[in-house]
């Protein structure tokens, strides 16, 4: 009787995305590693590739924007699709972000601890100022917004921006992220303001590197920051940094006014909001476990 040797986990056909990793691993040093999937890489990349600049896009925009061949996008995309990661327009072809990422955002957002701390805080000083109140953390040259309130008796006025929690502005020409810019440290700044296109976005965005930095060196020393129509015109904020136990700002929060609704002076936008704003910030960073130096 001739024997017949079972089957081996190597002789089970591989699906198309296996037959990726397994190719992968023996051209890429980094796929070869141990537990490292260069699909779930190549998945992600294209989930990466959509922006609020960019929300739609074709297989060969995505193929590009990867560095993959169409075919190979094709399936990537297909699967993504088939889980709801992203949706296809029946018209166009071409695909967008689907609601399970969605889904993913927010509940990442929720499970921030920051998040849970300082609504209250937003809410009061939103409430109290009669103003629009964010907060946003840092992400690389950007600010993602992660809280967002307004008061009940706030103007009805629309800011324009469509701002919602995460939404992204470039750290640049907002008063958060000049905020979060400044407690980063220096080589950390240099690296994230190298990366960053000082494109003019308002009346009085700042566009010269040299500026920027002593901007970013007076927000250090004062510990707030002001946008004056730097994002966009007639908006004005106030922002401060959130800090945790270990006297590190792990975001900041503002108060955003527009011209159409308070057309002060600068120094009347400061006095009125800056205390309120740092009773607000420092109750937060006392909840986060903050001890300022005595």
């Amino acid at each position: 009787m001739t024997s017949r040797t079972p089957p081996s986990a190597s002789d089970e056909p591989m699906t198309p995305l296996a037959a990726d990793d397994a190719e992968a691993a023996a051209t890429s040093p980094k796929a070869a590693a141990a537990g490292f999937s260069q699909s779930l890489e190549r998945g992600l990349l294209i989930l990466s590739s959509f922006s609020e600049t960019r929300p739609v896009l074709g297989i060969a925009d995505l193929g590009r924007a990867v560095g993959l061949n169409r075919s190979t996008t094709y399936r990537y995309v297909a699967t993504l699709a088939k889980l709801g990661y992203v949706q296809q327009d029946p018209d166009s072809r071409k695909y967008s972000l689907g609601p399970r990422v969605v889904d993913l955002g927010f509940a990442a957002i929720n499970s921030m601890e920051i998040t849970r701390v300082a609504g209250p805080f937003l809410q009061a000083l939103s409430d109290e100022t009669g103003y629009t109140v964010s907060m946003a953390v840092l992400d690389g040259p950007d600010i993602v917004y992660v809280d967002r309130r307004r008061s009940g008796r706030a103007s009805t006025f629309a800011m324009g921006l469509h701002l919602h929690v995460g939404s992204r502005l470039p750290a640049y020409c907002t008063s958060m992220g000049k905020v979060l810019l400044a407690h980063q440290e220096p080589a950390a700044l240099r690296d994230l303001v190298d990366r960053t296109d000082l494109a003019r976005r308002g009346p009085k965005t700042i566009t010269a590197r040299e500026q920027l930095m002593v901007a970013l060196t007076r927000v250090r020393r004062t510990g707030f920051a002001l946008n004056d129509e730097e994002l966009a015109p007639g908006l004005r904020s106030l922002a401060a940094p959130v800090r945790d136990r270990s006297g590190a700002v792990v975001a900041a929060v503002n108060v955003g006014v527009h011209l159409t609704v308070w057309n002060a002076s600068v120094e009347s936008v400061m006095s009125r909001l800056e205390a309120p704003l740092r009773r607000a910030t420092t109750e937060i960073s006392t909840r986060l476990g903050h001890r300022p130096q005595a």
